[in-house]
């Protein structure tokens, strides 16, 4: 699915318990290949597929910890895919 600069941002405080349904909800989608986030101002769906790259950080100090999991990939067209290439040298 083609997004021309879509954007989701969502950022509010939640209990562990709710966050780690939101989770289940993220990894249920991951594994039907479609995911769908909306809030009161904004909505996106991606459908994610092929191989994916995960980035997971965690930093812990005394005023703030942290947990970054991050999931990117492309999308392919089609087109691309399937165009030929040929290569050649000038002998």
């Amino acid at each position: 699915m083609k997004h021309d600069n879509m954007h989701f941002r969502h950022q509010s405080l939640q209990d562990r318990d709710t966050i780690a349904e939101l989770l289940l909800s993220v990894q249920r989608g991951l594994s039907k290949g479609k995911l769908s986030f909306t809030d009161d101002q904004n909505t996106i769906t991606l459908e994610p597929s092929g191989l994916l790259n995960l980035t997971i950080e965690a930093s812990a100090n005394s005023e703030l910890n942290v947990l970054d999991v991050r999931v990117t990939w492309q999308e392919h067209k089609l087109d691309s895919v399937s165009q030929r290439i040929t290569v050649s040298t000038d002998e």
